[in-house]
């Protein structure tokens, strides 16, 4: 089954203790997609600039990805430019130049509207809300946000999550959102906003699955060494949105077991800048590492779990 992602194609600018890139390949709809691609095909809805180059995508596009949903717009493409310090916690961002990214309003292709997957990006809820109005019926909808649209844009956050089936977040924003400081209570305070299950990413400490009346928890895969976590969210995204896609078992359980392929593809980004990472593996990589989480995790499902 393929996958509908509406969100950012971007370049970012990163300085981390690693070094530094300018102007590199960033945006939540293509690390999602990078990731997502791994599992199921992945039609975009995006927008860039003229300064973009269609063979940009090309990598995707090579691994199944339908890009006819970007547009180009007159105008530069979206950039952001942040850092992280030695922890390499939450990043520090330096400017944010949103270009022709201010003025998206997501038309989604009629041959994209039926699908029956749909990951609805970190951008406005306004326009994930104006999204939904335009697909039929979806099996799975599955949304991000972040801190800035919890609290400008409440009301309309709230609004979406009454028609979507599972919100990813991180803690922060999961304890900003329900106005709670445990991140399980966060969790099932959220739940009854519409959402049936919530996946709460803990960073470097993992990932929690809650809803009904159920807690999964699953660890980060050990990396050695963090070069940069930009976009590590949105792999985690794309790898347990895909993986879903694939097996099409959007059970608890079938759940629990997508988190290892989202928790990879994540681990598999920090280590470098970029989709440079993510460029360079094959499935096998992914189901290797799986597998090993799988056995650091203590859990016995490899038949299933890739």
């Amino acid at each position: 089954m393929s996958i509908l992602v509406v969100g950012s194609i971007g370049f970012d600018t990163v300085t981390t203790p690693h070094g530094k890139v300018e102007d590199a390949l960033g945006g939540s709809a293509t690390f999602f997609s990078a990731a997502a691609s791994f599992f199921a095909p992945v039609k975009i809805v995006a927008v860039v600039g003229e300064d973009f180059a269609p063979s940009t995508l090309d990598f995707l596009r090579r691994a199944g990805a339908d890009t006819e949903g970007v547009s180009v717009d007159k105008g530069q493409t979206f950039r952001w430019t942040g850092s992280y310090g030695a922890e390499m916690g939450d990043a520090t961002t330096h400017a944010t130049l949103l270009n022709v990214f201010q003025e998206f309003r997501p038309e989604i292709p009629h041959a994209y509207r039926g699908e029956p997957f749909v990951f609805l990006a970190n951008i406005d809820p306004e326009l994930q809300l104006r999204v939904l109005d335009q697909v039929e019926k979806p099996e799975l909808v599955v949304c991000d946000t972040m801190d800035f649209w919890i609290s400008g844009k409440r009301d309309a956050l709230v609004e979406l999550l009454k028609h979507v089936d599972v919100l990813v977040i991180n803690e922060t924003e999961a304890k900003t959102l329900a106005g709670e400081s445990n991140p399980i209570r966060a969790a099932k305070a959220i739940l009854p906003m519409g959402p049936s299950r919530v996946v709460v990413k803990l960073g470097e400490y993992g990932v929690m699955l809650i809803g009904e009346d159920k807690i999964y928890r699953l660890p980060a895969f050990p990396v050695e060494e963090v070069c940069d976590p930009t976009g590590a969210g949105d792999s985690f995204a794309g790898g347990f949105v895909g993986k879903l896609a694939q097996t099409r078992d959007l059970s608890f359980e079938g759940m629990h077991r997508a988190l290892l392929a989202g928790a990879v593809c994540a681990s598999f980004t920090v280590e470098s800048f970029s989709m440079d990472r993510l460029k360079g593996i094959d499935r096998n990589a992914i189901d290797e590492r799986c597998r090993d989480l799988e056995h650091i995790a203590g859990w016995t499902w490899s038949a299933l779990a890739v």
